[in-house]
């Protein structure tokens, strides 16, 4: 009722959004258009801050794109400072997620960085003809088969796709370098390489080590509150509607951080 009544100053609250998971836009994964209400919720509700807690591995980098340039773009117009605290994992995309923020905290334990793009399928050549089915694909534009993985790989291909991500990786690392300027180590960060905890601060991709509530109630007081904000479910997600679809994010995204030995 305190903040109801005039001449009473409230309590400060930060407003939390939760970024758990794989990127993608699947409606079981962390994407830009399940984040929108949440985010631009959390940035109305007049906060003194806003904190993310991420847990993810990474996924589509247009999604990991379109999540953080939204909270920047929030941040910027309404003056709010956003805080990062990476739980188990920020890698890829999630650590692109991470570099929304103005500040980043880890745990000693969590894992940062892999700042690269990866493409990965399965190659079936010969698959067909051992079960007797024969494969009838027609295409207008010589690229339109581009890595068709019932067919052998043709060098040309591979050599386009290997061009494409590293266009993809170098917008990753203008981004990086533009979030973090003047912190990151003199030393190459975009291998894809991995850090863990303190290591991530001494190369610059993290600031400090420390967790969601101390610290927030360091920088607001012991009276701060906590206000939660997370990505809502489709209404046939909530219902168990897409039991198969669910089913095979739950194994993609195990298999994202069993890559990082999660």
């Amino acid at each position: 009722m305190k903040r109801w009544i005039p001449f009473i100053k409230s309590d400060p609250h930060v407003a939390v959004v939760r970024l758990q998971g794989t990127i993608a836009a699947s409606s079981r994964s962390l994407n830009d258009r399940g984040l929108t209400d949440s985010i631009e919720k959390a940035f109305r509700s007049n906060p003194a801050a806003v904190a993310l807690e991420i847990s993810s591995p990474g996924g589509s980098p247009v999604q990991s794109s379109l999540i953080a340039a939204r909270i920047r773009r929030l941040a910027e117009e309404k003056d709010i400072p956003v805080y990062a605290f990476v739980e188990d994992v920020a890698a890829s995309g999630g650590y692109w997620l991470a570099t929304a923020a103005d500040e980043i905290w880890v745990d000693r334990g969590s894992i940062v960085g892999s700042i690269g793009v990866i493409s990965a399928g399965f190659g079936l050549t010969g698959t067909l003809e051992k079960i007797g089915a024969e494969r009838r694909v027609y295409t207008a534009g010589k690229s339109k088969s581009m890595l068709d993985p019932f067919q052998a790989e043709k060098p040309a291909d591979v050599k386009r796709l290997k061009g494409l991500l590293e266009d993809m990786h170098e917008f990753f690392k203008d981004h990086v370098n533009a979030r973090r300027a003047g912190k990151l180590a003199d030393q190459d960060l975009f291998t894809g390489d991995i850090w863990v905890g303190e290591k991530s601060i001494e190369v610059g991709l993290a600031d400090h080590v420390g967790h969601l509530v101390p610290t927030m109630k360091d920088r607001f007081g012991d009276k701060v509150k906590l206000r939660r904000f997370g990505q809502k479910k489709s209404f046939m997600s909530r219902f168990g509607m897409q039991i198969v679809d669910d089913t095979v994010a739950g194994i993609e995204e195990r298999a994202a951080y069993a890559r990082f030995g999660l």
